[in-house]
């Protein structure tokens, strides 16, 4: 998977460019497979090895070495289309507003079946800002955009908790860039069966992250300027409250007290819309019956958020 990604990237119209590989801890024969990919392009494939720290670690230690103008992040098991720098670099060149470009991204399963020609919402040239839709959902890949790098930089670290991708565009939301779609498809995400994915993990490790970093999200939004009575804010407002019902449930009480109340602040511009009306019967039950015991009994009937599948 990392030769095909790799050669995406070699194979695009566009230069110059180049190519940081990051290993991050690999423990198979991935490193001889990196070394013969720097020794045949020595002057575009640099590898970068670390010990194993995450997606989020990885790609900070590529963002710190990078030297261009542009930023593109890329996973291994997906892959470019060769005219994605191209496209894009010329629609930020013709648009200097702009910090971030973006294209269509197909599914493809790893047969190379095509699954959706434009996954998610990447093909819809409307979208020009990144929030509020980001409030609810990571409408697009890691590998959709095309990044200036001041918008890179400005934003900061990568976090080592997932989700890493959501939590870093939360922040390039914050500072409310303008994004221009490119007007072709670019990329192509790859769905693979295998359960051993790194991205995939244990629910409960997901829902402590989650516990940081929807705090997080909610601040961006708010940073950049989304109206506390958007429909988008009572909804994120909900998806707090079922992630605290959740982590009630598995036996994360203090966690899940941050959440309730982050759901009561951020639905009481419209409580009836959000979860905020639902409160004080939750806590109320809480008390009564114990966090564990009222988590475990509303979620024999909870609505599963669909963000849970898109992470």
């Amino acid at each position: 998977m990392v030769r095909r990604a790799s050669a995406s990237v070699l194979e695009q119209s566009y230069r110059p460019i180049e190519i940081l590989l990051v290993d991050d801890g690999s423990t198979d024969h991935t490193p001889a497979v990196l070394a013969e990919l720097q020794a045949a392009h020595p002057q575009e494939i640099r590898v970068i090895r670390q010990a194993n720290g995450g997606a989020g670690l990885a790609r900070e230690t590529g963002r710190q070495a990078a030297r261009g103008a542009f930023i593109q992040y890329l996973d291994s098991d997906d892959y470019l289309l060769p005219n994605k720098f191209t496209d894009q670099v010329a629609a930020l060149e013709a648009h200097p507003d702009c910090a971030i470009a973006f294209g269509t991204s197909r599914l493809e399963d790893a047969s190379g079946e095509v699954l959706d020609s434009a996954s998610r919402r990447t093909s819809e040239p409307t979208i020009t800002s990144l929030f509020p839709l980001l409030l609810l959902e990571r409408w697009w890949h890691t590998h959709t955009p095309l990044f200036r790098r001041w918008i890179s930089d400005a934003a900061g670290a990568w976090p080592p908790y997932r989700p890493e991708d959501w939590d870093l565009e939360a922040r390039m939301g914050a500072l409310r860039p303008q994004l221009i779609h490119c007007g072709s498809t670019v990329s192509v995400q790859v769905d693979h069966d295998s359960p051993n994915r790194v991205t995939r993990g244990a629910e409960l490790t997901y829902l402590r992250d989650e516990a940081i970093f929807l705090p997080r999200l909610h601040a961006c939004a708010l940073l950049a300027g989304i109206d506390p009575c958007a429909a988008e804010m009572a909804m994120f407002s909900r998806w707090c409250f079922l992630r605290a019902r959740q982590l009630d449930a598995s036996g994360e009480p203090a966690l899940a007290e941050g959440l309730l109340a982050l759901a009561h602040y951020s639905g009481s511009a419209d409580p009836w819309r959000s979860a905020a009306w639902q409160q004080p019967v939750y806590q109320g039950l809480r008390r009564l019956l114990g966090a564990q015991a009222v988590g475990t009994l509303s979620a024999l009937h909870r609505p599963r958020h669909p963000q849970v599948a898109a992470r």
